[in-house]
Parts: C-alpha cells; structure tokens; sequence
C-alpha cells in the first residue's frame, strides 16, 4: 500500500511537470498555429540557466526566479527573430526551422557550458523526506513542485479566462484576424505568448534539474510526450493539456513500477526489467489512438476550452 501511495504521487508529480511543458506547447500551436520542435530546447535552457544561477547567487530559489526570467527572455527573443518569419508557411517549414533551432541550441550550450552535464544540488529544505502519513514518507521536493506546479496551473487558468490579456489570447486562437483589425497588436500578443509558452517549458526544466542530469538534449525525449499530450488533450486546451498529462504521468509511473513484477511472472528478471518500460510507453501511445478514434480533436476542442 506504500509502494502503491508513493507512485501514484510519483504519478501525479510527473504529470503536473509533463503539463508545464505541453501548457506552453499547446498555447503555441493553437494560438500560433506553429509547430514548434525546439520547445524541448527551451525546457533544457531552463535547467542550464538554473544550475548556472544557482553556482553564482549560491541560492536555489533565487536560482529558478532568475532562470524563469532568462527562458522568458529568450523565448520572446527567439519568436522575434525567428519564429515572425514563420506564420502563415507550411507546418512543414515550421518542422525544418525548428529543427535547425534544435540544433542551434544544443550546439550553443556545448559551446558555452561544455559537453560535459550539470547538476543542480537542492537545499538541505528540500533534500529530505516528509511524513505524510502514517509510516509513509516521501520527497519534501518532490512534493514541494506538486504544490508550484498546481498553482501554476490555476494561475495559468485565471490568466487565460479571467484577465484581459486571457481574452485576447482566446480570441487570437480563434479568429486572429478579427483581432487584428479591432486594434490589437498581434505581433507584441505572440510576443508575449511565446514568451509565456518558454517560461512555462524553463520552469519545468528547472525543477527536473535536481532529479536528472541536467545535459544537452534532454529536452528532446519528453517533448515527444509532450506532444502526445498535446494531441490526446486537444491542440490550444489548457484543461486537456491538464488532463492529458495526468494520464500519461500516472501511466508511465505506474507501468515503470508494478510491470516488472507482473512480467516476471511469465519472463526472466532481466526480460521483464527491459520490456516494462517499453510497455509503459506503448500504452501512452495506445491511449493516444484511442483517443483519436473516439475524438479526433481531443478530449477537449478548441470550443471547449
């Protein structure tokens, strides 16, 4: 039963950090219409920015409030460079152009951090385990990015349907030029989403920073659940981006930790150990299709949301 509680806030935990990343990403592409591959990039940044920050202000909080602030900048940097020069092509020159800003980033950071990987050290106030409940303990960070990442997305939500700036960003995900020609300007409205959409990828990158090594490319594996997400949620739904990453965090949890007892029921200690992570994954991208022939759109269309 311990096993059981700690996984599925395991679960929890690694879904509501998948939710940063597809939140940003989701954002983007339905409100943007561009599909953008070197949103994993910017995840990675996040974390690079953190253990540098941390290094210098010897402080770890201060550390994420500085990278948030970095990842926002570049996010809204790259969309004014780069990301201007897209809207209106073909997705797949948004898969080319994006691709080639992948490998941009990666060669950037060899360049300025080295091939060699980080590490980000937690404070002795999180580096420990809290009781919460009876015989059962668990990660007091583990728990600690549960309660940010949750208010994240409340404040995610407040922003989107109860502010001004929320209203415009609906209304562009809708019919962009409308709300162009009512005054708004588009181009500082794509700024700033981008901007939001990178700043939500750093602080997931920051807070994996201290459980994962923090090394060039690791933005590029969790992207593709990103996606995932994405698509079983429905393209621009922040509530499916919300939903979607719940399922496949508890998913890929759960099947990492209990498959390889199941499996070894009928296979070898070392067969069931290999083919239980693949299990897990196959069942996210089963879930996936699932969703798509039950609703092609997602669990939650752009006129739900």
């Amino acid at each position: 039963m311990t096993l059981f509680i700690e996984q599925s806030l395991n679960g929890l935990q690694f879904g509501l950090l998948l939710f940063l990343l597809a939140a940003g990403l989701t954002l983007v592409f339905g409100i943007m219409d561009l599909v953008n591959l070197a949103h994993g990039s910017l995840y990675m940044l996040g974390a690079y920015f953190a253990a540098t920050f941390a290094i210098w202000t010897g402080s770890f909080v201060l550390a994420a409030v500085l990278s948030l602030f970095a990842t926002l900048l570049v996010g809204m940097l790259v969309e004014v460079i780069a990301m201007r020069r897209l809207y209106g092509r073909d997705h797949l020159d948004h898969v080319l152009a994006t691709f080639g800003l992948i490998l941009f980033f990666d060669e950037s950071v060899r360049l300025i951090w080295g091939p060699e990987g980080m590490s980000l050290p937690l404070p002795a106030w999180l580096n420990r385990s809290v009781e919460i409940l009876p015989g059962v303990q668990y990660s007091a960070y583990r728990l600690a990015i549960i309660v940010v990442t949750l208010s994240v997305a409340v404040s995610l939500y407040l922003l989107v349907m109860r502010t001004r700036i929320g209203m415009l960003i609906r209304a562009g995900a809708s019919n962009r030029e409308m709300v162009g020609a009512l005054g708004v300007n588009i181009k500082l409205l794509y700024t700033l989403v981008f901007g939001l959409g990178a700043a939500l990828a750093g602080l997931a990158g920051l807070m994996q920073a201290p459980i994962l090594t923090v090394q060039i490319g690791m933005g590029e594996n969790i992207l593709i659940l990103a996606f995932v997400i994405t698509v079983i949620g429905g393209i621009g739904s922040i509530r499916g981006a919300l939903v979607g990453a719940l399922f496949v965090g508890f998913i890929d949890t759960m099947g990492r930790a209990f498959f390889p007892d199941l499996l070894r029921m009928v296979l070898s200690p070392t067969a069931a150990s290999t083919a239980a992570p693949a299990l897990s994954s196959m069942l996210i991208y089963l879930l996936m299709a699932i969703v798509l022939i039950a609703k092609p759109e997602g669990l939650f269309s752009t006129s739900q949301r």
